[in-house]
């Protein structure tokens, strides 16, 4: 085979001189897979990540009638709790979440927290640190609904333990009633996920009741009893059940909550049943109570007392919120397998932009997390205004976004208000009916949920601006100190910036997935099976992770490990690039070839050396002569026939690999943050073109540290350019072209555009 020449440039590179990240040090083990890390499959939850033949979850039925006092803002209530034993285990005793206890004067969150004040406190600020608030659950008695005796109880913090009269065996349930009251907080000033809101202008208030009566915790296969305290940053464990509730009010409030209202002939009047009826054909939102009677009942106050009775089947907590102020819309969706009610409820001070906005977007929420997951079972999904809150709860959410007090409102505001609402109603799905532990795991319903926000806000309006998603969103802080960071398998009582990591790197994480990693068709299977696969159940992150593996096909645990368990970062730098041609002759055979062409197309230019003379008989004949060796005429002759033979005798295929046409470019990458990510390379042309190329991530199984790819082209190349639609939360997009330049790097042009919206 001939002896190929190879041509080496360098490929230009501009004199600016650019600060180099330290690589972090490796731990040769990116691509470990993570059996060590998750738990030991079992009959309960097996290796695919699915419910096990064995799979079992309790279950809790309520019966509540729950009074609100208007006057002293207190809450009182008793209720009846059936407990299911679903599990293979015997149980000595029981335990419940009292969750109010959060605002007991013996709570021990405000001395868990850190608190500081700015140079400018607020009343809120000073209020929190210094309310004399007597919060918390009082418990009046705890009795056995069939004997009614009293039973024994140990209030632990924010946790009750209910002593039973005896075991309660696998497949037995218990019945149990329990009697308490509770002052309600002023959430603007003391703070809570629900509370009340004052308005001073109207002496009312607007109550958004959640966390009101004492709850089932959850006994599961995987911690037992899940009795870690509420701290106030770490939301629910919670056991499906049915739920029967009578709640008293003033009787000029209008009440929205959990299920489906079973008393209207009751609390409506003809004229608002009427327009109940017509919402649910309407194509837009109909008001069933109007602003107009809203007013009027506000500046107004009956001293008579009416129930609410509602009922909701196989949902894990109940919510509700009542005001005399609500204004009530609604319309109605249909979903290829159910029909749906989507209403708001909201003060005059929502206005213009509640009405609006707020039923729509509930009806759009409802529509696309179907497609991504599953049809929404329930029949009403209900958006709550109520200011400064984002609260999720089955079939009933509390949102803010106001406008100012001449109703008129920015972009700001109003994407504001568009965003909490999709990721409230969201939260149906993410925990409500794909039931995590929050206490133990935010990102695993937060996170999720955020992913499918984004999808969300998105097909609403493609120029919305969403805050969590993007991979370019998470760059600054992926890239930020690391003292301030923590992987995302960290209980939420232990991360700083929780909205960073629990939300915005999670979703932005699956992003990375979809768009890069498994593409739309795949990812989207896989997380429409785990979705399906864990409605109504209790899935774990182990189950998240082994599913998305399972229904794709894609061994994903060198990312799990990456992104959710470490705290690196994505850097990947092109150091350094040569380009390379081949010219495809020896070079001897090379000069002769140029030598004889140079005579046979001259023949005449004979040189007076004797070695060009005519060739004589004595010469030829190598037996007397033995100077044949000194033609170079003959010496060509001979080139050429070489060459011919191992060249020119060349399939056409190995002459097109060989073709001097052909640029070669040796590119060098280096990982400097840590986390491995695919290469996502775009060539850009002399003559102006652009190609794109693809090299998945397992281009680093044999180095973490450095890969070095060759790039075989047509055309000559002016810049490669790694990464360049953000896709993968590069930190340094500045040593991501070659050759380097000084220009405003497509991060900062991001940011850029960002700031100017």
């Amino acid at each position: 085979m001939p002896i190929f020449l190879i041509r080496i440039f360098l490929f230009a590179l501009l004199t600016f001189t650019f600060a180099q990240t330290t690589v972090i040090a490796q731990d040769k083990s990116k691509f470990k897979q993570l059996q060590e890390e998750l738990p030991t499959p079992n009959v309960y939850r097996n290796a695919a990540g699915a419910p096990g033949h064995q799979y079992w979850q309790m279950r809790a039925d309520y019966t509540m009638d729950i009074v609100l006092d208007d006057e002293k803002r207190r809450l009182s209530g008793e209720e009846t709790i059936t407990y299911y034993n679903n599990s293979p285990d015997v149980l000595d005793y029981l335990w419940l979440q009292l969750d109010q206890n959060l605002f007991d004067k013996n709570s021990e969150t405000p001395l868990v927290q850190n608190s500081t004040f700015d140079d400018h406190p607020s009343l809120t600020d000073i209020a929190k640190i210094s309310a004399d608030f007597d919060g918390g659950f009082k418990i009046e008695l705890v009795r056995d609904k069939k004997t009614e005796n009293n039973l024994p109880y140990t209030v632990v913090k924010t946790m009750m333990r209910v002593e039973l009269p005896k075991p309660l065996q696998p497949n037995e349930k218990y019945s149990f009633s329990i009697k308490w009251w509770y002052n309600i907080n002023d959430r603007l000033r003391l703070g809570g996920r629900s509370g009340y809101e004052y308005f001073a202008k109207d002496d009312n208030c607007l109550y958004t009741i959640a966390q009101f009566f004492p709850r089932m915790a959850v006994y599961s296969d995987v911690e037992g009893w899940q009795h870690k305290q509420f701290l106030g940053r770490g939301e629910f464990a919670l056991t499906f059940g049915d739920y029967d509730v009578r709640i008293t009010t003033p009787a000029d409030h209008v009440l929205g909550a959990t299920g489906s209202l079973q008393n209207p002939n009751e609390v409506l009047t003809a004229e608002q049943r009427q327009r109940f009826e017509k919402s649910k054909t309407s194509a837009i939102p109909v008001a069933i109570v109007t602003e107009n009677e809203a007013v009027a009942a506000e500046t107004k106050r009956s001293t008579a007392k009416k129930t609410w009775h509602f009922k909701a089947e196989n949902v894990r907590d109940f919510a509700f919120a009542t005001s005399r102020k609500f204004i009530w819309d609604a319309m109605g969706v249909q979903l290829p397998t159910n029909f749906v009610m989507a209403m708001s409820y909201y003060p005059k001070e929502g206005n213009p932009l509640w009405g609006e906005y707020s039923t729509k977007i509930v009806a759009h929420t409802l529509k696309s997390y179907s497609k991504f997951t599953f049809d929404y079972p329930y029949p009403v999904a209900s958006s709550v205004h109520s200011d400064q809150i984002g609260m999720e709860y089955p079939m009933i959410c509390f949102n803010f976004g106001r406008p100012n007090s001449d109703g008129t409102y920015s972009d700001r505001t109003k994407y504001s208000m568009q965003g909490v609402i999709i990721h409230e109603v969201g939260h149906n799905w993410f925990p409500m009916m794909i039931n995590s532990d929050e206490r133990q795991w935010a990102w695993l319903d937060e996170g999720l949920n955020s992913f499918i926000e984004y999808l969300t806000e998105q097909a609403w309006d493609p120029n919305f601006p969403s805050r969590r998603g993007p991979a370019v969103k998470i760059a600054d802080y992926m890239k930020s100190d690391p003292q301030s960071l923590e992987p995302i398998m960290t209980n939420p009582e232990a991360i700083k910036q929780l909205g960073n990591n629990a939300y915005g790197k999670t979703a932005a994480g699956l992003n990375i997935l979809r768009e890069i990693i498994m593409g739309h068709e795949l990812f989207d299977y896989a997380f429409k099976t785990y979705s399906n696969r864990w409605k109504f159940k209790h899935p774990e992150p182990a189950d998240f992770f082994r599913t998305m593996e399972d229904a794709s096909g894609i061994d994903l645990d060198w990312f799990w490990r990456g992104w959710f368990y470490s705290t690196n970062y994505v850097d990947i730098a092109i150091d350094n690039v040569k380009w390379y041609q081949i010219d495809p002759t020896d070079p001897e055979v090379k000069e002769a070839i140029l030598a004889l062409e140079k005579e046979m197309t001259n023949p005449d230019e004979k040189k007076s050396d004797s070695s060009e003379r005519p060739i004589t008989q004595n010469e030829t004949d190598t037996s007397t002569s033995g100077k044949m060796k000194d033609s170079k005429y003959w010496q060509n002759i001979l080139a050429q026939k070489r060459y011919q033979k191992q060249y020119i005798t060349l399939d056409p295929g190995d002459k097109t690999l060989l073709s001097p046409e052909n640029h070669y470019y040796e590119v060098k990458f280096s990982n400097k943050g840590g986390l491995v990510m695919p290469l996502l390379l775009e060539f850009e042309y002399v003559d102006g073109s652009t190609s794109k190329t693809y090299i998945p991530a397992e281009v680093w199984q044999q180095n973490e540290q450095t890969v070095n790819k060759i790039f075989v082209t047509k055309k000559e190349l002016r810049r490669i350019t790694l990464d360049p639609n953000l896709l993968t939360a590069d930190t340094d997009t500045g040593n991501n072209v070659f050759p380097r330049t000084a220009e405003r790097t497509k991060l900062e042009e991001f940011k850029q555009r960002q700031k100017n919206k």
